[in-house]
């Protein structure tokens, strides 16, 4: 261990436990540490130490990294766990979590039963992280106010990332803006994931300025989905937009809708004649049959797809949970004409890991076929039964409209899911650490939403007069309205 992985193993056990004891005495500190750590997750690699660091792999995770995020996700969950809000209980199992962990446990045996091991380890380490931001979020949150805290801390980031966008355009001349991600495409997914949040806020009961928050939020969301100039972006944000619209916003049509829509158009209207141009060259400049068809093109979405078949046909189990990379590069790259660098031979003047980028072989830019080729059929078919349960749960708000928050983020969630899964068709990003971290918090709200939702609903089936329209939250909704 080097003297500044020692100096940061002291400073994450002092921090653990300052932040632990803080937030056990203060629920106030408590909120703070949860709206930090949701707030924060876009900019988590600025706060992390990443211990016993392979810089030059391109796989999805690169060391066990530790960051300021979970040391409050830690501190998070215990005090909520020891310290519940009165008349709360101190545990519930929260929806979800047997198959994440069922998932979870195979990925750890893929990495531990697979040569090389440590990079494996690495991505496991990774889960463990997105498993506590789970708990942490789903212990927390037991009502409308740590829902606020949960919205106001995604506008937050959205804020930032857009203004962030914005400089890079303007001032630097960034073609492709990437905010404080480390790509163009990774921005694009966590714009995407996140803005089906604002518009359930915007239709919900949440107070007035957040709605102002959220809908400031939604307008710089679509400002820089377009400086992305991701293809696969603009139709997925387009459709989850327009979706969660669907079912949050009710159809009364008011003279303040009619403003707001003529608004709306009016902006994206300029918006399209501002970067048509930049926008149908992205468009243009490969068909479908380029990406998926034509054998020649390397690093498109189709010579993944062939090389995660090569693989599977060969090792049913898979290479090994990350190590896609390594394994690709030894030998499965070769079998479809594109020889890489040996990671066993590495050149010893490699000192930058930009100078990785033509000698090994990128991760698959598609969530199944990685998924596949690292962890076999089997790991695939769980990865699946994983994402229909998120998706069950979600749909579950979809019917019974009314605008309580409760009703309204659970669809806003669920579309945000619906987001990360059609850009994971062309992307590996849902496993990069900002959105995978942000993307457990909004599952673990999720999961506390939806247990609510039953408890209330079994609560009130057992009462003699049971109207399922009328929930407790419901009630309340329409009595502070």
């Amino acid at each position: 261990m080097e003297t500044k992985d020692v100096i940061g193993f002291i400073l994450i056990v002092v921090a653990t436990g300052f932040s632990l004891l803080a937030t056990c005495l203060s629920r106030r500190i408590r909120e703070v540490a949860f709206f930090i750590m949701v707030a924060g997750m876009v900019v988590s690699d600025r706060f992390d130490i990443n211990f016993f660091s392979h810089f030059w792999y391109r796989g999805t995770t690169r060391g066990f990294e530790v960051s300021l995020m979970d040391i409050l996700a830690f501190a998070v969950l215990v005090s909520s766990f020891l310290f519940p809000r009165r008349g709360e209980s101190r545990w519930c199992w929260p929806a979800g979590l047997g198959l994440m962990l069922l998932y979870f446990i195979y990925a750890l045996g893929s990495a531990v039963s697979a040569e090389p091991q440590i990079f494996g380890l690495f991505e496991a380490s990774k889960m463990v992280r997105g498993l506590l931001i789970f708990m942490a979020a789903a212990l927390f949150v037991r009502g409308e106010r740590e829902l606020t805290i949960f919205v106001f801390a995604i506008c937050c980031a959205m804020c930032f990332e857009g203004l962030l966008a914005i400089k890079q355009r303007a001032i630097t001349g960034v073609d492709r803006v990437s905010g404080s991600l480390d790509h163009a495409n990774s921005l694009s997914m966590y714009i995407c994931m996140v803005a089906p949040i604002f518009v359930a806020a915007i239709n919900s009961t949440v107070p007035k300025w957040l709605r102002w928050l959220a809908g400031a939020a939604l307008a710089l969301a679509t400002l820089t989905i377009v400086l992305t100039v991701s293809r696969a972006g603009a139709p997925t944000f387009a459709i989850t937009v327009l979706g969660a619209t669907a079912f949050c916003a009710t159809w009364k049509i008011t003279f303040k809708k009619v403003v707001a829509t003529f608004v709306i158009v009016l902006g994206l209207a300029g918006i399209g004649y501002k970067f048509m141009d930049e926008l149908k060259e992205r468009y243009t400049e490969s068909t479908l049959n380029d990406e998926y068809l034509d054998e020649r093109v390397i690093d498109s979405r189709g010579y993944y797809l062939r090389l995660a078949r090569i693989i599977v046909e060969d090792r049913f189990f898979g290479v090994g949970l990350n190590n896609w990379s390594y394994w690709v590069s030894k030998r499965y790259g070769a079998e479809v004409n594109t020889p890489y660098a040996d990671y066993d031979n590495i050149p010893p003047d490699l000192t930058n890991e930009d100078d990785n980028e033509m000698l090994f072989a990128a991760p698959a830019h598609n969530l199944g076929a990685l998924t596949v080729g690292e962890m076999g059929i089997p790991g695939l078919v769980l990865l699946a039964l994983v994402w229909l349960r998120w998706f069950q749960m979600g749909a579950t708000f979809l019917w019974k409209k009314n605008r309580t928050a409760m009703r309204q983020l659970g669809i806003g969630i669920l579309f945000a899911i619906l987001a990360v899964f059609l850009q994971s068709l062309t992307e590996w990003t849902f496993r990069q650490t900002q959105i995978h971290l942000t993307f457990h918090a909004a599952l673990g709200v999720l999961a506390s939403l939806y247990s609510i939702r039953r408890k209330e609903r079994k609560a009130l089936a057992a009462q003699p007069a049971f109207n399922e329209s009328q929930l407790p939250y419901e009630l309340e909704a329409a009595t502070a309205a």
